[in-house]
């Protein structure tokens, strides 16, 4: 077989294994998996270009190399090495998102805002809910358990008219025990004249004090209340003292 075979059997040989591995680097690979890469890459690719510069020196002059060949390994290689740099920039992207996130919600601070959520904190005895009955109920059972899941207090809601209405605790339980400081959350049981269950929204109001990231996720703190950003539902900029 002549040097030029030889020579073109090796370098497409590399090239084709090189492209499969490094191909499964994904959007989802990490920043130590695209470093490891990118190093793979460079030895890789130096050693392709050795073997290019051989095969070319080595070439039979009476069967030059085909220009056709040439061009698609150095496609295949700079196709590998595209890939490796678009997932990097990808990659970027996404651990710059959550900061973003954070920076676009900087102006909620100050400002009063409504967020869907169960939860509230109890802060020197004191703690509201806002809740909304879609129609007029018949009955409707306030139930507030702590951060545990035990049910402190039960009571009657203080309104049994469509719409909006608030509930104020004052932190004691059925008994009239104070309870302690904390993350407690309300649960609502409705229903109408025929027996028929309603289903409110409870919501949590205040004014934001910070913002975070948690865990990939934008969060207000409201009071001392932190609910994500996507479950507000009213942002006003009148200021108040009302927490949560």
């Amino acid at each position: 077989m002549s040097a030029t075979g030889t020579g073109a059997s090796s370098v497409s040989t590399f090239v084709g294994n090189e492209s499969t591995p490094t191909s499964q680097v994904s959007s989802t690979s990490n920043q130590s998996d695209l470093a490891a890469g990118a190093t793979s890459l460079d030895t890789s690719y130096q050693t392709f270009l050795t073997l290019l510069t051989t095969q070319l020196q080595n070439q039979d002059p009476t069967s030059p190399m085909d220009p056709n060949a040439f061009t698609t390994e150095l496609v295949q290689m700079t196709g590998v090495q595209q890939q490796l740099l678009s997932n990097q920039l990808l990659q970027q992207l996404v651990t710059a998102s959550p900061s973003s996130g954070v920076s676009s919600a900087v102006g909620l601070i100050g400002k009063t805002v409504t967020a869907t959520s169960s939860t509230s904190n109890l802060t020197n005895g004191q703690a509201s809910w806002d809740y909304s009955l879609p129609s007029t109920a018949s009955t409707a059972t306030m139930t507030v358990t702590n951060s545990s899941g035990q049910v402190v207090y039960t009571g009657t809601a203080p309104s049994l008219a469509a719409g909006g209405s608030t509930f104020n605790w004052n932190g004691q339980n059925t008994s009239g025990v104070q309870q302690p400081d904390g993350v407690y959350t309300l649960s609502i049981a409705a229903s109408d004249s025929s027996g028929g269950s309603i289903t409110p929204t409870i919501s949590v109001s205040g004014v934001v004090g910070s913002i975070q990231n948690v865990n990939g996720t934008t969060t207000v703190t409201i009071g001392q209340t932190a609910v994500p950003v996507s479950a507000i539902t009213n942002v006003t900029s009148t200021s108040s003292s009302s927490g949560s």
